[in-house]
């Protein structure tokens, strides 16, 4: 994509340009109000799929081993991600059930899924079927994507716990701590302008 020129408006005064958006280290200004128009960051590209590929290690170490053990009279229970989701249903709660499986589940794994069946083929100079269509996926999951509320009500519930029993953190609450700020990570070094670009390209 060397030498690739695009044009875009500023988002503050609306003013044309034509921006070179050639994969090269700088950032391109407005030159009548400043504002920011295009930022080159090498390996940006690179970023977003280590990122996500260590989201998704990360999300099967959170699901397939246990998240907290409690002691109890000699007695240890130990509690999995999915557990949560079983015990809401089997308590008559499924649609609080079914809401946490897809907040806590099934979106941030199709996010990161997603993510990486866009960007991944961009790597290789390739464009997957309905890319836009799936970009535009990626952006809707975002907000349903809320590991971090599920990671507060277990901090709450330990808190809640350490009275009645012993609690013993699991390796999939450290997965799952790490995986929270590896989603943030991610959706910040998320860059729309290389799917677009690739778009344009294959036109």
């Amino acid at each position: 994509m060397s030498n690739y020129f695009s044009l875009i408006a500023c988002h503050e005064c609306d003013l044309l340009y034509k921006i070179d958006r050639s994969p090269r280290q700088g950032v391109a200004k407005c030159r009548r109000c400043g504002a920011v128009l295009v930022k080159h960051e090498r390996h940006k590209l690179e970023h977003t799929i280590a990122l996500t590929t260590t989201g998704l290690v990360l999300f099967v170490v959170a699901n397939a081993f246990p998240i907290l053990s409690l002691r109890f009279e000699g007695q240890i229970t130990e509690a999995i991600l999915f557990t949560s989701v079983k015990s809401l249903y089997d308590q008559g709660m499924w649609s609080l059930a079914i809401l946490v499986f897809l907040t806590s589940i099934a979106l941030p794994f199709s996010r990161l899924v997603a993510i990486l069946y866009v960007f991944l083929p961009i790597k290789f100079n390739r464009t997957p079927l309905k890319m836009a269509a799936v970009f535009r996926l990626i952006n809707s999951l975002r907000p349903w994507s809320m590991m971090e509320v599920f990671m507060l009500g277990i901090l709450v519930s330990v808190v809640k716990l350490t009275a009645l029993a012993t609690i013993i953190p699991g390796v999939a609450l450290w997965s799952l701590a790490a995986l929270i700020f590896v989603l943030a990570a991610t959706a910040t070094n998320l860059d729309p302008d290389l799917v677009w670009e690739r778009l344009d390209t294959e036109r």
